[in-house]
């Protein structure tokens, strides 16, 4: 074979292919035309390797070809990609068609956290019960306990502290909802205790602003993050009850992966409020400006779950992993 006359002859074609291989768009003619011009291309790689193997005309049929089949299967994105479309898609649509559980979560833990501080105020012998006079004191006086606790390390590393700990917290609601969802409940009771019994005690001392102060910056956003888990990790023991439409198999396999989908998500948002703990909360900054960091923080993320997730999910979007990267399913009666 000629390999100068076979490059003259199908110099246009590959030329063309390699034009609308590098389109992002094309029209139906434009797209037949892809087609056919790749299983040529094909074609003509083979029969170089075959009859004349010159190996920058074998290199440059290769790259032809594998650009070729890029546009004609449709590769998926990737890299920074795949984290913007994340991040801007599959996980606030995620947030969203999970609100029914994560919402309820969060408003019956906050309430039950209310209603501890108001029993340890009203009733001062529970007070008692749980720590001598002295340590009651140390826990509540100006630098006490619960002040030093923001301060007493180096921001960075305390940062890095928090992170883990809140992730870890997480991960446990997640992970224990393929028991039934029963753990969790151990989970969110241990946060509401502690949570109650913080602002009881800081309450009963007169010092519950300066509590509240040193909670709000980071709490909301961090609770709300341990609220979501938990929703996720509840949803995920309800599965197993009741799948739906779908077999349980199906079922689980799709929520779990929309669980192991959201663990990134969630690990961002809580090292947001480690930060925001590890840095606003110990500030200097006036009460009135940390506190208002930490609403305007919840605020956001609420937008970015209800809003920006409402929207990705009235798109299709579920959370899951895309299309192309699941398999392909035989459709069975309900």
């Amino acid at each position: 074979m000629d390999l100068d006359v076979f490059v003259v002859t199908h110099q246009g074609e590959w030329a063309r292919l390699d034009a609308l291989a590098r389109r992002r768009r094309l029209s139906g003619e434009e797209a037949d035309e892809l087609v056919t011009l790749y299983q040529r291309a094909t074609g003509h790689l083979a029969k170089v390797q075959a009859a004349a193997p010159d190996p920058a005309l074998v290199a440059r049929l290769t790259g032809l070809v594998s650009r070729g089949r890029a546009a004609v299967t449709g590769s998926r994105t990737n890299g920074w990609q795949d984290v913007a479309r994340y991040y801007t898609v599959s996980f606030p649509a995620a947030l969203y068609r999970s609100r029914r559980w994560w919402l309820p979560i969060a408003i019956v833990s906050f309430a039950l956290s209310a209603l501890i501080a108001w029993w340890l105020t009203a009733h001062p012998e529970v007070l008692r019960s749980l720590a001598s006079p002295d340590e009651l004191r140390e826990m509540t006086r100006p630098g006490g306990e619960y002040e030093a606790y923001y301060s007493d390390r180096p921001a960075s590393s305390f940062a890095a502290q928090v992170w883990t700990n809140n992730a870890w917290i997480a991960v446990e609601c997640l992970i224990f909802g393929i028991a039934f969802g029963i753990p969790v409940i151990y989970v969110l009771w241990s946060n509401v205790l502690n949570l109650g019994v913080g602002i009881g005690l800081m309450a009963s001392a007169g010092r519950l602003d300066i509590f509240l102060g040193l909670l709000i910056p980071h709490g909301l956003l961090e609770l709300t993050a341990v609220f979501v888990a938990a929703g996720l990790g509840m949803r995920l023991g309800w599965t197993i009850i009741d799948p739906g439409p779908k077999t349980r198999g199906v079922a689980l396999a799709e929520q779990g992966r929309a669980i192991v989908g959201m663990a990134m998500g969630l690990a961002t948002v809580l090292a947001i409020s480690g930060v925001f703990e590890a840095f606003v909360t110990p500030s200097g900054l006036p009460t009135w400006a940390r506190i208002s960091i930490g609403v305007a923080a919840e605020i956001a993320f609420l937008l970015y779950a209800l809003v920006l997730g409402r929207k990705a999910a009235a798109s299709g979007e579920i959370g899951d992993l895309d299309a192309a990267d699941r398999a392909d399913l035989q459709p069975v009666a309900a």
